[in-house]
């Protein structure tokens, strides 16, 4: 194996081993020779690819961003197969797909909110407003100008940003938290009713 590969699975291994141990235990009881030692490395083998232990929880954040915009991301397949706002049901179960796949990364929000008030996560959720409006105008340069099927005055990225953020919170406290129907319902009828209300108003 070359020089190359051994570190690069050297540096792989450090953040599985991490990412299992920051989303099981929390970023504070997790050390780094634990980390190590779940990785099968030395600690100055860890060392060599990461200053601190900070540097690898940073690293795992700026990892899931990217995935986010791949598209082997169930939410991201999602987004660009469908006319928002006519795919919100597609929407809501890949966001189940998406936080039931990467649960471990979606954990380490929290971690991060808990431990560190939110400081990692913060560029990555001003990033999603920038990275939405960046796809909302991609497609209008294809020809698919969103805003077309949309209340006059809607924002598109406000409103594909507050649907997302409805199907990830409810699957993350069903998956993550194992609140069972978090709505008192099943999570077909509460993917459907949240996209007759998102597109209809729950005003008469």
């Amino acid at each position: 194996m070359q020089r190359e590969d051994k570190s690069e699975r050297c540096r792989r291994q450090v953040l599985d081993a991490a990412l299992r141990l920051f989303s099981q235990k929390g970023y504070g009881p997790a050390s780094v020779r634990e980390i190590a030692e779940q990785a099968g490395v030395s600690v100055g083998a860890l060392y060599h690819h990461f200053p601190d232990k900070e540097s690898i929880f940073r690293s795992l954040i700026d990892e899931y961003r990217e995935i986010t915009d791949q598209p082997r991301f169930p939410f991201y397949r999602a987004i660009r197969t469908g006319l928002f706002p006519n795919n919100l049901e597609q929407l809501g179960y890949a966001a189940r797909d998406s936080v039931r796949q990467y649960r471990d990364y979606q954990a380490l929000f929290f971690v991060d909110v808990i431990e560190f008030g939110g400081e990692h996560i913060r560029d990555f959720y001003a990033g999603m407003a920038d990275r939405f409006a960046a796809f909302i105008e991609e497609q209008r340069t294809q020809g698919d100008d969103m805003g077309t099927r949309l209340r006059p005055g809607v924002s598109p990225r406000s409103a594909l940003l507050l649907a997302s953020r409805i199907f990830f919170n409810y699957f993350q406290m069903e998956l993550l938290f194992g609140v069972p129907e978090p709505f008192g319902k099943s999570s077909a009828e509460m993917v459907r009713e949240v996209a007759d209300i998102l597109r209809n108003g729950i005003a008469s």
